[in-house]
């Protein structure tokens, strides 16, 4: 039995979706779904029971199901880099995964989880997943402090040879429309290409970077649930990882892509970033994939261009919004 929390957002509910097609139906889902439509990701998968976020530690007490949980997956978290209330993140973030890890461990349990390469703050120490690294790292924002502490939680409790962490960098594809403004730049400017021919993109508050230069490692839904995969099926492999592609490439490359997908000639304006995010804001994220390269998983040859078309012409423009098995 796996349990995977955060099942119903979009690397969550992408995950269930891999595991059904591996034809595996012996999934415990939790979550919280508030008024989000993002129970709609859940629909056409199989699973053996759903239990709400709040009841999950008493599941875990009481039911007789819990003794047969093999391993975690654990998605489940806070995911607004905006968000301003500390408090809530370390409840959500930190607290919650902290009591979550030690079920884990004293049940003998597989516990795989997200971290975040907003870690990673302004990108000046690099973005090597050394161990030795991690407590020198500044992140931008309380989001990514609220990740941080919780890899220093595992590292400080000597628990990385016990429990495998990935810290996702820019994950984008279906299942992601309930985001909101935390959905990837992709998918808010598809729309702006289909009805006005034009994309607009955040300004460089930096001289050394030009408009539109700003770059990430993107990571493409199948690349992140592939990497999840990898580490429940490799209980052998355990630390604090990277999760991208070892590439970045700039929005404007990614604008480009889109208008590609369309079958349009690119046509981009600039506009200033709101003034609070400029001093919060990563200009550039590329993932050192050496690591978990080195602990046996396959890192796969850039497929940037493949994957921006692939959730442009098969996903956005169809208006199928979903990774889930009625759209197999």
């Amino acid at each position: 039995m796996i349990l995977i929390t955060g099942s119903a957002g979009f690397i969550g509910s992408a995950v269930t979706c891999a595991l059904n097609r591996q034809g595996r139906s012996d999934i415990l889902l939790s979550d919280r779904f508030g008024e989000r439509e993002k129970w709609q990701n859940i629909v056409g998968t199989r699973y053996k029971r759903f239990i709400h976020r709040d009841d999950l530690f008493a599941f875990l007490r009481e039911n007789p199901l819990a003794k047969d949980i093999k391993a975690i997956i654990h998605l489940g978290a806070c995911s607004d880099t905006t968000e301003t209330d500390m408090d809530y993140l370390l409840e959500n973030n930190v607290s919650f995964s902290i009591r979550l890890c030690q079920w884990s461990i004293e049940n003998s349990v597989r516990f795989v989880y997200a971290s975040s390469a907003a870690v990673y703050g302004d990108g000046s120490l690099g973005f090597s997943d050394d161990d030795n690294i991690t407590p020198t790292l500044r992140p931008l924002n309380k989001y990514g402090f609220s990740k941080w502490m919780f890899d220093m939680w595992v590292l400080e409790n000597g628990l990385a040879g016990k429990v495998a962490g990935l810290r996702f960098f820019n994950v984008f594809g279906p299942n992601e429309y309930h985001k909101a403004k935390m959905a990837s730049v992709l998918f808010h400017i598809f729309p702006q290409a289909v009805k006005d021919g034009k994309v607009r993109l955040f300004k460089s508050h930096r001289s050394d970077i030009p408009d539109g230069d700003q770059a990430r490692d993107f990571v493409y839904i199948d690349e992140a649930v592939d990497i999840s995969l990898f580490l429940l099926n490799n209980p052998e492999v355990n630390g604090i990882f990277n999760a991208g592609t070892g590439m970045a490439h700039s929005f404007k490359e990614l604008a480009h892509g889109l208008f590609e997908g369309l079958g349009k000639s690119p046509v981009i304006e600039y506009f200033p970033m709101p003034e609070e995010l400029r001093e919060r804001y990563q200009y550039y994220t590329r993932a050192d994939m050496s690591r978990i390269r080195n602990a046996g998983y396959p890192v796969k040859e850039d497929r940037f261009k493949e994957n921006v078309a692939c959730y442009v012409k098969k996903y956005l423009l169809p208006g199928n919004l979903y990774l889930t098995e009625r759209s197999v």
